[in-house]
């Protein structure tokens, strides 16, 4: 941008709910880890973080680290009802949901 006066302007008008997805931060994993951990007192694995995640159409593309395995013969944990409920709080603080 130059420091030349500017004779022409774009005036662009936004609604509130543009603004706020505008607004939205898409917080990492390392993030959401660190938050939980402070305000919590314990740590989330990015295994439950993605499982919530998922549970609210957040996952925004497919994960490259697939198993080889068939989809019967893999045991995948779940993530507990207490740490599902603070990794949702952390995603609120960061406004994903």
């Amino acid at each position: 941008m130059s420091k030349l006066d500017v004779e022409h302007h774009i005036n662009i008008e936004i609604d509130e709910e543009d603004f706020r997805s505008i607004n939205k931060k898409n917080a990492t994993y390392p993030e959401i880890k660190e938050y939980v951990l402070k305000m919590f007192g314990f740590k989330v694995s990015s295994l439950y973080i993605a499982q919530v995640k998922r549970k609210y159409d957040l996952i925004e593309r497919e994960n490259y680290n697939i198993s080889r395995k068939a989809d019967g013969d893999q045991h995948v944990t779940n993530c507990p009802k207490e740490k599902e409920e603070t990794i949702k709080d952390a995603l609120r603080y960061f406004g994903m949901i």
